[in-house]
């Protein structure tokens, strides 16, 4: 007889790693997006830009998707895991502040090349620790602020209502949020006038909340795909009902 090859339970190898599971969730993604939405925007938002007559920073077209991924959070997850989404998100940028003086600390080469790499790096990155400082001051408080309003009328409504809670949430979050980043960032960017920074503000404000109004269909259908992909939200309705 030919020997058996295919293998028997007592003769299989058993592995002797453990792991925790990382369940189905797609909390880790979401919180993955907004931390690289806020560490770029903290790059992008240390240059000053003029679009004809406005007044605003590289960063601007990030910001209302930083919202929208909170919107998002707050929705499935609750307000506990949003803030714990921004914290991690701003203690990576910090982190990101914190290499970035190390990248121009460190000696570089002193050619002429080198020489102006080293200038040209102080020049994008060194003053990105103000507008962390600044975006860290406007987005903790506007993104409290919106996750709150999400959470606190959804308690009221339930299921129901999405639109309005997105529509409520957003316009106050940037409100409070645009206030304050801009008041700290415009003299980083050279705004020296008040003219110049309520253009600015006026722009920053108007932007985004015309951009998360626009994008609230979608994010709403997104809202709602993720609920009924999400085993544990689908358990947690069964509860209530």
């Amino acid at each position: 007889m030919g020997e058996n090859t295919t293998g028997s339970p007592n003769t299989k190898s058993r592995s002797k790693a453990a792991y925790a599971t990382r369940g189905n969730s797609h909390y880790d993604l979401l919180s993955a997006l907004m931390a690289v939405v806020v560490v770029i925007s903290g790059i992008g938002a240390a240059k000053g830009v003029t679009i004809g007559f406005v007044i605003t920073d590289a960063a601007f077209f990030l910001f209302p998707l930083a919202y929208i991924l909170g919107d998002i959070i707050t929705e499935l997850y609750g307000p506990s895991a949003a803030r714990r989404a921004i914290l991690t998100s701003f203690a990576l940028n910090i982190f990101a502040v914190v290499c970035y003086a190390v990248i121009i600390w460190l000696p570089g080469f002193d050619d002429d090349y080198g020489v102006a790499k080293q200038g040209a790096l102080e020049l994008a990155i060194g003053p990105v620790w103000q507008i962390v400082l600044a975006s860290l001051c406007g987005f903790l408080a506007g993104q409290t602020l919106n996750s709150l309003i999400v959470s606190r009328m959804k308690r009221r409504t339930g299921e129901p209502g999405i639109v309005a809670r997105l529509l409520m949430s957003s316009g106050t979050g940037e409100l409070v949020d645009t206030m304050i980043f801009c008041t700290i960032a415009a003299p980083v960017l050279g705004i020296t006038t008040v003219g110049q920074w309520l253009n600015y503000t006026a722009f920053g404000f108007l932007y985004k909340v015309i951009v998360q109004y626009a994008a609230i269909p979608v994010t709403a259908h997104v809202i709602a795909r993720l609920k009924k992909a999400e085993p544990s939200y689908q358990e947690a309705l069964t509860r209530i009902a």
